[in-house]
């Protein structure tokens, strides 16, 4: 049949024409002149018809560098300019300094708020670390904060490079543990400076060895004296002590939180004449979450929920305000009938006697009981048992109103 169907025998044709192509060793001259063929033969469009026949003469002439789609780019890329496009170099911890492909994978990543109170902290540390480590090395040391950023701790070990050491602290008051890394240039640096190497020298670096006991326990001293300054340095927000745990030189053994969990990553750089290196702190965020509204401050002493002040102010109002306190006598329930029936002159009779206790109330709240008497022209009560005190805590109080506010 003629119409419709003749397009499709056509490029049936071709097709079994270009696999004898294929199969006798067809070259690409007789494999274009097939394609133009059935593309004119098509005639679904008269430009793709020229285009395939322009496209068989330039291949049969050998004009292939005319072609940009068929000429190609031959220059190889090298592997900064492949991290470059992937975005997966190990200088980029943080998914807000992530580019290329990295980026576009990280976009669902949540950002985590700031922490302006942390920058204080660490700007507080720097200056009594400076001291710390003068004193310990005997000789002049700049310490300065690079940087404070939000990482995955999954990432943050995978992208430690090796040797280095890992000193895993416990936050006491926090119930939970952080981490401190020391670089391998600034952990041979400590060695040759504690060990008498020559002043203003870079450090020797030894590749192949682990690091031994000694050289471990010198670097331990070190990130005692950080600590100890990093309590010193949270001492005005949170008292809390740090205490080392281990060292370790394997980042697997250094977990302390989940590979997905974000976490505070604090980077460090010291040099002592020319000689240094990284130091980094991380911090989990389960760990610091008991002081989370506290580091959420922009300046120290800054009220972001409870105000101690206003509760005292408040409480010495409080003492000095009038209120209004009510003398029952009896109660007792009438039908309305008979209490729209009252009159001037009528008797309720009330089943107390005159020397049974009444209740003192302030508003709603029952407070004591209390006999009724007389002085002079006034009439007096006299308080028979002691005030009834509220069994809810002011603790069960905030609990149970923060409750009712959350549902």
């Amino acid at each position: 049949m003629a119409g419709p169907d003749e397009p499709e025998d056509d490029w049936a044709a071709a097709l079994i024409e270009q696999n004898e192509g294929f199969g006798t060793g067809g070259g690409d001259a007789s494999l274009a002149e097939e394609w133009g063929a059935a593309l004119a033969e098509q005639g679904t469009t008269n430009n793709a018809g020229d285009v395939a026949a322009e496209w068989a003469t330039m291949i049969e002439d050998g004009e292939t560098e005319n072609l940009p789609e068929l000429a190609g780019n031959d220059r190889i890329l090298v592997q900064d300019e492949i991290d470059a496009v992937l975005g997966f170099s190990l200088r980029e911890l943080s998914a807000s300094g992530a580019g290329g492909v990295r980026a576009i994978v990280d976009s669902g990543v949540v950002q985590y708020e700031r922490l302006p109170m942390l920058e204080i902290v660490f700007d507080r540390m720097i200056r009594l670390l400076s001291t710390s480590l003068r004193n310990f090395f005997q000789d002049n040391v700049e310490v300065s904060l690079d940087g404070i950023t939000s990482v995955r701790f999954g990432d943050y070990l995978n992208a430690i490079p090796l040797p280095t050491l890992l000193g895993v602290f416990r936050a006491d008051a926090w119930e939970n543990s952080g981490l401190v890394t020391v670089e391998q240039t600034l952990a041979y640096s400590t060695l040759d400076l504690l060990l008498g190497g020559k002043r203003g020298g870079t450090s020797t670096r030894l590749d192949g060895r682990p690091f031994t006991t000694i050289e471990m326990n010198l670097v331990r001293r070190l990130v005692e004296i950080i600590l100890t300054d990093l309590e010193q340095s949270f001492q005005p927000l949170s008292p809390v002590r740090f205490a080392i745990d281990r060292i370790e030189t394997n980042p697997r053994f250094a977990t302390i939180t989940r590979p997905a969990n974000a976490a505070i990553l604090i980077n460090l750089k010291l040099d002592m004449d020319g000689r240094g290196g990284g130091l980094q702190i991380l911090f989990p965020y389960a760990t610091i979450e008991p002081i989370r509204e506290l580091l959420m401050q922009s300046f120290m002493g800054e009220k972001l929920g409870r105000d101690h002040v206003w509760e005292s102010h408040l409480a010495t109002e409080i003492w000095q305000a009038d209120v209004a306190m009510d003398a029952v006598l009896h109660e007792m329930t009438l039908p309305l009938r008979r209490v729209m029936g009252l009159k001037v002159g009528d008797t309720l009779m009330f089943e107390q006697k005159a020397s049974d206790l009444i209740t003192v109330r302030c508003g709603d709240w029952h407070l004591t009981q209390g006999r009724i008497g007389r002085i002079d022209d006034n009439i007096a009560v006299q308080i028979a048992r002691p005030l009834r005190r509220s069994r809810t805590t002011l603790q069960a109080f905030e609990a149970a109103t923060s409750n009712r506010s959350d549902g």
